[in-house]
């Protein structure tokens, strides 16, 4: 969680905040998508976060894609805006969240998949046909919108 976010919480403690953020769908070679075992709640995830004071939607993936996986990507192409009570979050510790999510897909990706932060148990390619059951809702309905875009 940003510094930012983390303002804001002490502010108000755990009531519902509306969050800007940017998630990435990485593939890889073999059109598998790239998710994380997410250490919060244990399911998985696709890599991505709020944005920090003074970035751009472009920084936001940036950063969350380097931070929560070790990799970099050249270019991000714009996929969709998601919002509304479909994209409601309750973290295990209480505290609630209206996500709008900018999604992006990362092209030229580059760097060595790693977890580097607390974020993450493992990081994983999944094919589109057999995706993780465990899968965060968010996460699920991000990648069907997608889907039904292409």
């Amino acid at each position: 969680m940003g510094n930012y976010v983390k303002e804001l919480r002490n502010l108000i403690g755990s009531r519902p905040l509306i969050l800007v953020g940017s998630t990435i769908i990485v593939m890889n070679d073999k059109q598998e998508v790239l998710f994380q075992h997410r250490s919060d709640t244990k399911e998985w995830g696709l890599p991505g976060g709020a944005m920090e004071v003074g970035e751009s939607l472009e920084q936001t993936a940036a950063r969350e894609l380097f931070e929560e996986t070790g990799l970099m990507a050249n270019r991000f192409t714009f996929v969709n805006i998601l919002s509304g009570k479909d994209f409601y979050f309750q973290y295990p510790n209480g505290d609630e969240v209206y996500n709008v999510i900018t999604v992006y897909l990362a092209e030229n990706v580059s760097g060595q998949l790693a977890t580097k932060d607390d974020e993450s148990l493992a990081l994983k390619y999944f094919p589109l046909t057999n995706l993780p059951a465990n899968m965060d809702m968010r996460a699920k309905r991000i990648i069907e919108s997608w889907l039904s875009q292409k």
